[in-house]
């Protein structure tokens, strides 16, 4: 098979369309031929030589797939070759094919195609695993989400408001804006012009739950901006890895922080994430309320381009890498 590999750590020219071995199934594993990959952040640090993947993951880029079930391993139960799905990975989707363990399947949506559904996994375990399942977001609170425009951002703002509650957003620019309201952003804030603390406060009583990507250079701020009891869940840091915490800010507020990765996660707590996200999540897509959001989609073997994209900034949502033409 056919898959991008890193010929050295680099900028986006380092990544190459090259033949590699055919992986095969282990025991609880499923083969999928794939459709399309997505990229995301953690992809343009790996191939930067920062961002290594966990012991016995592929050293292959790619977080997410869709694709179909040509080879079931040993002891898999409840699927079918042929069956069309995405999945989660801890590596390995830029490729034609790749081996997954069956706990982190989802099927393709109804009224979903296949290709778009290769950008859901990722940002949707991640959005469901931290913003619903550890912060408890409800109905009537009040959601802030970072880099609104990005996939994360995107597919946040949609599942903060299928579940009821209030969704403010930041991001860089009026035209990146305009389109987070259109997902259903309430509030928008150009975090260039704009300070969220004071426009949060201003309009709400602040937020209940922050979804930041920033890391340190926000650390702060966040506190700040959260209410009573108010939840801060880190899952990035674009802003730098060490910050001051005033924990007398914490307490006041009965505040709490907490920073939470999705692909060094052992694979029953994947396996558990994937479960409800299927049960509780994918009824809101199959019913439209959630949709993947695709900025763009390129052939695989051009996934220099894909990275020049999400680092220049141009994409609105996920960029998608097809498998085949």
């Amino acid at each position: 098979m056919h898959a991008i590999t890193i010929r050295e750590p680099g900028a986006p020219d380092v990544l190459e369309w090259t033949e590699v071995p055919d992986p095969e199934p282990g025991p609880g594993e499923v083969l999928l031929d794939v459709t399309a990959s997505a990229v995301n952040r953690a992809d343009l640090l790996q191939r930067q030589g920062n961002y290594p993947p966990p012991p016995g993951a592929s050293d292959i880029l790619g977080l997410e797939c869709s694709g179909t079930i040509a080879e079931l391993g040993e002891g898999v139960e409840g699927w079918q070759v042929g069956d069309e799905v995405c999945a989660l990975l801890a590596g390995g989707g830029y490729a034609e094919r790749v081996a997954v363990p069956a706990g982190q399947l989802l099927p393709v949506p109804a009224e979903i195609e296949t290709m778009s559904a290769a950008g859901l996994p990722e940002v949707a375990c991640t959005v469901w695993a931290n913003v619903v399942m550890h912060a408890g977001l409800d109905e009537g609170q009040v959601l802030l989400v970072h880099g609104g425009a990005g996939g994360i951002g995107t597919h946040a703002i949609q599942v903060g408001k299928a579940l009821g509650a209030t969704v403010a957003v930041t991001a860089g620019s009026p035209e990146r804006l305009e389109r987070c309201s259109q997902l259903g952003a309430d509030l928008t804030i150009n975090y260039k012009e704009q300070d969220f603390v004071e426009v949060l406060r201003a309009e709400t009583k602040g937020a209940d739950v922050i979804l930041d990507n920033m890391g340190a250079k926000y650390l702060d701020r966040n506190v700040d901006a959260l209410a009573a009891d108010g939840r801060l869940v880190i899952i990035g840091m674009q802003g730098g890895i060490k910050g001051e915490l005033n924990i007398g800010k914490l307490l006041g507020k009965r505040a709490s922080v907490y920073a939470a990765g999705l692909r060094s996660r052992p694979l029953e707590q994947k396996a558990a994430i994937v479960a409800d996200v299927r049960n509780r999540l994918w009824p809101l897509v199959e019913q439209g309320s959630v949709q993947p959001i695709v900025g763009d989609v390129v052939p695989m073997a051009e996934a220099a381009s894909a990275h020049r994209m999400l680092e220049e900034g141009s994409i609105f949502g996920k960029v998608l890498l097809a498998a085949k033409s």
